[in-house]
């Protein structure tokens, strides 16, 4: 599976492109402004872009009106399938998200349901009882997201919705040659959709990937070989910046042996989760970090851990924001353009390096030192060895182990180096040490 060796990109269109909170029905071709950013994404390296909604809606984009539709705000389908054919010829594969658990109010289906009641033949596409009143009396009672009622569930167990689903994904296939789908609140997805939707992709486009937003719980059973290829690794996403923020490396450590080590009871090892330091859900890490110094070395274990790196638009640059209540647009701002810094040069050299290792890909895990302020570990596949070395202190340290032996390369430097059992780590340090065959 490609996705398997890439890095990740995620933008939040309706954000990113300035559109207007809410729809004004008013189309603006805003959507273009992703082909300004396709010379800055390739020079960055990342090979795969994740958008957040770009479909017609009510309002922030999880709320559908019409799968088949670009959201006017954004522009028009013609005007998407330029933006997909620029980010293909740089090299960089496109992911959409697929919002198919609810739908808005103003989705045209549930809207037959309000004129026609019972009468409707789309009744059954959602979870509606005419017995009771909805909050916006509509005449029937209907179940909505987590008690969101602009939020209308979708009956995912009713086939006429599954085919329209499925048949919308073809479009998209069709028409914009999009190359996978961030399933949204996967975690509360029917199963058996989500392993025909494995099925249908895989025929119609071999390699098509599947990635689910997952918060909590065992992602082993919906990361299998017949539902989704990837989900969302919320643990691993806590424990950077706790670890970072609490100086206490054995929390991720603890994490990443526990998800990937060689221990035979390690849960995901050999499967590929998506790793992130934070996303149009939750605060920046430029934000949340509490000593800023951690901000790099927070992204050179985010480069060197197992799992598929999903870098958030604006925070390679070191952009901050906090989460607010009820109100997530201060994570989801609008950029003229690229702000690279040192921050981003940093970032991409590691990206470098992470594409060309086998290593980091797909090596195994093992943790070799763990101190409160320092974690070293090890990331092996066939011949090829690569070492990882965080110091978050303000003092140097010196890593001390007996496989630290022979001639090797620090990559981040350029410098070749020989270990006689020890690393020599700066304060707030990253290293990448490839081992000699």
């Amino acid at each position: 599976m490609w996705a398997y060796n890439s890095v990740f990109y995620q933008i939040y269109p309706i954000g990113f492109c300035g559109a207007p909170v809410y729809n004004d029905g008013i189309c603006v071709p805003r959507i273009l402004k992703l082909k300004e950013w396709a010379d800055y994404l390739e020079n960055l390296g990342v090979d795969s872009i994740i958008l957040n909604p770009i479909f017609e809606s009510d309002n922030h984009g999880y709320d559908t009106r019409d799968y088949t539709k670009i959201d006017c705000r954004l522009g028009t389908n013609d005007d998407f399938k330029e933006v997909c054919g620029s980010l293909h010829a740089h090299g960089i594969k496109v992911i959409l998200d697929g919002v198919f658990n609810h739908v808005g109010r103003g989705f045209w289906a549930f809207k037959d349901v309000q004129e026609k009641k019972w009468e409707s033949p789309y009744k059954d596409w959602f979870h509606i009882s005419f017995d009771g009143n909805s909050g916006y009396d509509d005449g029937f009672w209907y179940e909505g997201w987590e008690g969101h009622f602009e939020l209308v569930k979708l009956n995912l167990q009713n086939p006429a919705v599954t085919d329209y689903l499925l048949g919308c994904i073809r479009g998209w296939i069709d028409e914009f040659g999009i190359d996978g789908l961030r399933l949204d609140v996967a975690y509360s997805l029917d199963h058996n959709f989500m392993r025909r939707l494995r099925t249908y992709t895989s025929e119609i486009k071999p390699g098509f990937t599947l990635i689910g937003e997952v918060l909590f719980g065992d992602y082993n059973l919906i990361v299998n070989d017949e539902m989704l290829h990837s989900c969302t690794n919320y643990e691993c996403y806590k424990g950077i910046f706790s670890s970072f923020n609490s100086m206490n490396m054995f929390e991720i450590a603890h994490s990443l042996h526990r998800q990937y080590g060689s221990d035979q009871w390690c849960l995901y090892r050999g499967k590929h989760l998506i790793t992130f330091v934070d996303n149009h859900d939750v605060a920046r890490i430029a934000s949340i970090l509490t000593n800023k110094n951690h901000i790099p070395l927070a992204y050179g274990l985010l480069l060197g851990m197992p799992g598929i790196p999903c870098i958030y638009y604006g925070s390679e640059w070191g952009e901050p924001g906090e989460k607010q209540p009820d109100n997530d647009y201060a994570l989801r701002p609008c950029f003229e353009q690229p702000k690279p810094n040192e921050l981003t040069d940093y970032v991409k050299r590691l990206i470098r390096i992470r594409q060309k290792s086998e290593a980091l890909c797909n090596g195994d895990y093992k943790n070799i030192v763990i101190q409160n302020h320092q974690l070293v570990f090890e990331r092996c596949v066939g011949s090829e060895r690569m070492i990882v070395a965080i110091n978050a202190a303000d003092q140097p340290y010196m890593a001390a182990h007996g496989s630290f032996e022979g001639d090797a390369a620090e990559l981040l430097s350029g410098q070749e180096v020989k270990l006689e059992g020890q690393i020599s780590l700066a304060p707030y340090s990253v290293q990448y040490i490839e081992m000699g065959t």
